[in-house]
């Protein structure tokens, strides 16, 4: 088996430059890294890449925990990411905690025990996880929080900016003319603490309104408890003349379930949602969405992490926001347009 001396020596380059290339190839000249690169291919040299990451007390692996892997919006981020590490020269471990606290936990242990040299964490609901995820950076582990971060939380995050963005939508719904407005799942403090549903009161005042009680449910963030819950809302003897879904998937129940009853949209009720999912676009009428600049977000947060790796600066804390845009399609209207 070729070794990284073989390789050095094919591409006429010192063993600690191969290495580089390996390890750091963003140090090195593009021709010197092609060269590297050319005899690496051509001697077929895998490097071990477990032993290199025991001898430097961590691999060059990311490990990226999602909430939901089969939602678009975490699908384009897992390749957003993937892609930045392997410009970068890193590998990239993926779990997926279904929103489950206990479940992020086992897979931060096995992240953990791959001693991967930094983690991006969709925080998941329920009974936080912070005291681990601080013995993890105390190890050497750089952590990042994207989408959602815990109350609290001392480590960097990428965000979107939820309240710019509810803000937004509430005036927008406003400014058409609605005063029945209703999300699709109120605030809960432990079951779904999410910045969206946390602002929508604020916003809600600030156009000199407050959420009706007879609308506000606690439900998780997915497509089949939209579904329950707008069928619920649709029903009441003064529904709501618009909704408001925080996800994607939310949506998807949510137009389903107003398919099912019959009703037009935007003639009899408004639906304006968050992630710009391809089929919003494809559906009659196409809904009107608020855009996640999902690639930026995703970019950010391994440029964020692998510059306090490679520098060392593991206690540097980074808070970034990205806004996000309205998109106005047809499937908002003044009400009993």
């Amino acid at each position: 088996m070729p070794s990284i001396l073989d390789v050095a020596k094919r591409a006429g380059v010192a063993p600690t430059t191969a290495k580089r290339a390996i390890n750091e190839p963003h140090l090195l000249a593009p021709a010197t890294l092609e060269r590297v690169r050319k005899a690496i291919e051509e001697l077929g040299y895998e490097p071990d890449q477990v032993a290199g990451g025991l001898r430097r007390g961590r691999t060059r692996t990311l490990g990226l925990m999602v909430g939901n892997i089969i939602e678009p919006f975490f699908a384009s981020l897992t390749r957003s990411v993937a892609r930045e590490a392997r410009a970068r020269g890193y590998a990239l471990m993926v779990a997926d905690s279904e929103y489950d606290s206990s479940l992020e936990l086992q897979n931060l242990r096995l992240f953990r025990g791959q001693r991967v040299s930094g983690l991006i964490i969709r925080s998941a609901f329920g009974s936080p996880n912070l005291d681990y995820l601080k013995q993890m950076q105390a190890r050497g582990t750089y952590i990042l929080e994207i989408d959602h971060f815990y109350p609290d939380s001392p480590f960097s995050y990428v965000m979107l900016d939820g309240r710019q963005c509810v803000f937004e939508g509430v005036r927008y719904l406003y400014e058409l003319g609605h005063r029945r407005i209703a999300t699709l799942g109120d605030y809960h403090p432990v079951l779904t603490p999410d910045e969206r549903s946390r602002v929508f009161p604020e916003a809600m005042q600030a156009v000199g309104l407050s959420p009706n009680p007879a609308y506000q449910r606690v439900i998780e963030r997915s497509e089949e408890a939209a579904y329950q819950l707008t069928l619920e809302l649709m029903r009441l003897p003064e529904p709501p003349t618009a909704l408001f879904s925080l996800t994607g998937s939310e949506a998807a129940g949510a137009f389903r379930a107003l398919r099912e009853l019959g009703l037009r949209i935007p003639q009899d009720v408004s639906l304006l949602t968050f992630d710009n999912y391809s089929w919003t676009s494809l559906v009659t009428p196409p809904l009107d969405v608020i855009e996640q600049p999902v690639e930026e977000m995703g970019r950010a947060a391994v440029e964020i992490v692998l510059d306090a790796v490679e520098h060392q600066t593991l206690d540097k804390v980074v808070r970034r926001r990205f806004p996000g845009r309205l998109i106005r399609r047809g499937s908002c209207a003044p009400p009993g347009g």
